[in-house]
C-alpha cells in the first residue's frame, strides 16, 4: 500500500462499516497523508520514451464471478444518493478522505472542468502522460457502459474484480463517516462521492505517478476538488445543469474556477471575454499561472484526414506539427490544445523546453474516447455522440455537417428528461433527415411520446419516428437510412445517436462494443 488508511481496533467492525461511533473524532484528528503536489518529481520523464513495462501489470479478464460481484456492490452502492441528487459541501468527502489517510495527496493531480469537452480532454492528458513515462490514474464520469470505466490505471479501466475490492477496503470507513453524519445533518455520502473516495485510494494503492480527475459537476464543491491540482484545465462553460448550477453563465464560472488552487497553473480554453475574466479573477486571487487558448497555445492548423484530422498544435515549449487525432470535430482540435498546454504546464514546459515530439504524436493517434462521434458500424455507417445539452449538440452537428458526406442522414435521439430538449432538437434539425425519437433504460429519461412532441414541432411529423425502446429505434433508423432516394441510390445512408450519455453507452452495447 502506498498510503495506509487509519485502521480500527478489535473485530467489531463488520464489512456494512459498522464500528463505535466515538472512534470518529480521534480518526479525524489522527487523519493525514503525504502532501506532495507538483509535477516537478517527474522532470525527468520527459526524456522518456514510454512507461516502464515493468510498472505497468497486464489487463485483467473479468469473469462472470466478478462481474456477478460486480453488480451487488452496485446494488449496494445505489442505496444511496445518485448523481443527481446534491447536498453541495465537502465535508462528507473531506472526512472520508481524512479517514483514508489522505489517498489523493499522494500523488500530484491534473484536475479538469468545464461545461463541454471534459471527459476528452482528460483522456488525452492521459494519453500524453502515459506516453511520456509517468504512470496515471484517470477518474472519469458519467461512464457510458459499466461503472469500471470511471477509474483507471495506465489508461485502461479498472477490473470488475478490483473495483469490488477497492469498496471493501473503504466500506468500513465510509460507515465511520455515515455515522458521524447522522449527528450533524443526516446525510450520508452519496454515490459520487464514494466513487470518488475508491478511485483516490485505487490510484494510491496502484500506486500512480499522476492522477488526471474529471470534475462531476461544478467546481468548487464538487467532490473531486478535495484533490488540491498542480495543474487546472478549464474547457469551454456554458449552461448545462441548470437545476443544480443555475441559469447565470457567470456563477457557473465562478463555481468551476474553484477547481484553480493557489500557486497552480490554469489553462484556459477560448471563452466568452465575460466567462474569461471571471476565470481570470480568480486565477489572480490564488496567485495562479495563466495560459489561455488563442494566446499562449492554440491550434495553428488543422485539416480533415482519414478517419480524424491533422494537426499542427502550438504548445506552452513550441509548435507541435504532423499531429494526427483519430477524432472528428474542430472541438475535438481545440481539446487537443488545451490537453497539450496541461501535460507541458505539469512538466514545466516553457518556450525552450518542449516535450517530445515523437511521444507526442504517438500519444494523440491513440487517443480513443468512446462516444464521442464514434463510428460503431458501417454499411450503414453509424455514428454515436453523447452530447447531452445545445452547446455539445451543436458542436456535434457542426462537426458532422464538416466532415462526414451522408447522403441521408437519421438521427436516434433520446434526451433526459432534465435537460434543454428542444435546444438540442434545434442544434440537430438542420443536419439530420429525420428523426426517432426514443426513451432509455435510465428513469431520468424523457417520455419518447413528450419528446416526438418537441421533435414534432421543431421537423414537421412527416420527418419524426417514435420507438419506446433503443434496440428497436436503432433497427428503424438503419432501415430508414437504407432507403432508396429519389435518384435511385442507396448508399451514403447514416445514422447519428446522441442527446445522452446512456444513450451513447446503450448504442455501444447494442452494436456489440465492449466497455473502453
Amino acid at each position: 500500500m502506498r498510503y495506509e488508511p487509519h485502521t480500527f481496533g478489535g473485530d467489531d467492525t463488520d464489512a456494512a462499516g459498522d464500528t463505535d461511533p466515538d472512534e470518529i473524532a480521534q480518526l479525524l484528528a489522527a487523519a493525514g497523508g503525504d502532501t506532495t503536489a507538483g509535477g516537478g518529481a517527474l522532470a525527468d520523464a520527459m526524456v522518456r520514451t514510454g512507461p516502464d513495462p515493468d510498472a505497468v501489470p497486464a489487463a485483467e479478464h473479468d469473469t462472470a464471478e466478478d462481474l456477478a460481484a460486480l453488480r451487488e456492490v452496485e446494488a449496494q452502492l445505489d442505496q444511496r444518493w445518485p448523481e443527481t441528487r446534491i447536498a453541495p459541501s465537502l465535508d462528507r468527502i473531506r472526512a472520508l478522505c481524512d479517514v483514508l489517510g489522505e489517498p489523493q495527496r499522494s500523488y500530484p493531480v491534473v484536475h479538469v472542468a468545464g461545461t463541454n469537452g471534459k471527459s476528452s480532454v482528460t483522456r488525452m492528458i492521459d494519453a500524453l502522460l502515459t506516453r511520456i513515462g509517468p504512470r496515471t490514474g484517470r477518474y472519469t464520469s458519467p461512464h457510458l457502459q459499466r461503472v469500471t470505466e470511471r477509474i483507471a490505471l495506465d489508461g485502461r479501466p479498472i477490473s470488475a474484480r478490483r473495483y469490488v475490492e477497492t469498496w471493501q477496503e473503504i466500506a468500513p470507513y465510509v460507515g465511520v463517516v455515515d455515522r458521524a453524519r447522522d449527528g450533524v445533518d443526516g446525510v450520508h455520502c452519496s454515490k459520487f462521492e464514494v466513487l470518488t473516495a475508491m478511485a483516490f485510494a485505487a490510484f494510491a494503492d496502484a500506486p500512480v505517478d499522476v492522477g488526471v480527475i474529471e470534475t462531476g459537476l461544478g467546481g468548487s464543491w464538487d467532490a473531486t476538488n478535495v484533490a488540491d491540482a498542480a495543474v487546472a484545465a478549464i474547457t469551454p462553460i456554458g449552461l448545462d445543469h441548470q437545476d443544480y448550477l443555475g441559469s447565470d453563465i457567470l456563477g457557473i464560472a465562478r463555481e468551476k474556477a474553484g477547481i484553480i488552487k493557489p500557486g497552480s497553473v490554469a489553462l484556459l480554453a477560448q471563452q466568452t471575454p465575460e466567462v474569461a475574466q471571471v476565470l481570470l479573477e480568480r486565477a489572480v486571487e490564488v496567485d495562479a499561472e495563466v495560459a489561455r487558448s488563442g494566446i499562449e497555445f492554440g491550434v495553428l492548423e488543422r485539416s480533415v484526414a482519414v478517419g480524424g484530422q491533422q494537426l499542427r498544435l502550438q504548445g506552452l515549449g513550441g509548435e507541435y506539427d504532423d499531429i494526427y487525432l483519430p477524432l472528428f470535430g474542430e472541438h475535438q482540435a481545440g481539446n487537443a490544445a488545451l490537453a497539450l498546454a496541461a501535460v507541458e504546464a505539469f512538466f514545466g514546459a516553457g518556450s525552450s523546453r518542449r516535450l517530445d515530439l515523437e511521444a507526442v504524436r504517438d500519444a494523440f493517434a491513440a487517443v480513443r474516447v468512446p462516444g464521442r462521434l464514434e463510428r460503431l458500424r458501417s454499411a450503414p455507417t453509424v455514428v454515436v455522440d453523447a452530447a447531452h445539452n445545445p452547446h455539445g449538440a451543436a458542436a456535434a452537428a457542426a462537426a458532422v455537417k464538416a466532415e462526414f458526406s451522408f447522403r441521408r442522414l437519421v438521427g436516434v435521439v433520446a434526451i433526459m428528461g432534465d435537460k434543454d430538449a428542444d435546444g438540442i432538437l434545434a442544434a440537430l434539425e438542420p443536419i439530420l433527415d429525420e428523426i426517432v425519437v426514443t426513451g432509455m433504460s435510465s428513469p431520468r429519461a424523457m417520455d419518447p411520446d413528450r419528446l416526438g412532441a418537441l421533435a414534432v414541432a421543431r421537423f414537421g411529423s412527416e420527418r419524426v419516428v417514435v420507438e419506446t425502446r433503443m434496440d428497436a429505434a436503432l433497427e428503424t433508423a438503419i432501415s430508414m437510412s437504407e432507403e432508396t432516394s429519389d435518384d435511385g441510390a442507396t448508399a451514403g445512408g447514416g445514422v447519428l445517436v446522441i442527446g445522452s450519455v446512456v444513450a451513447a453507452g446503450e448504442a455501444r452495447t447494442l452494436l456489440g462494443r465492449e466497455p473502453a
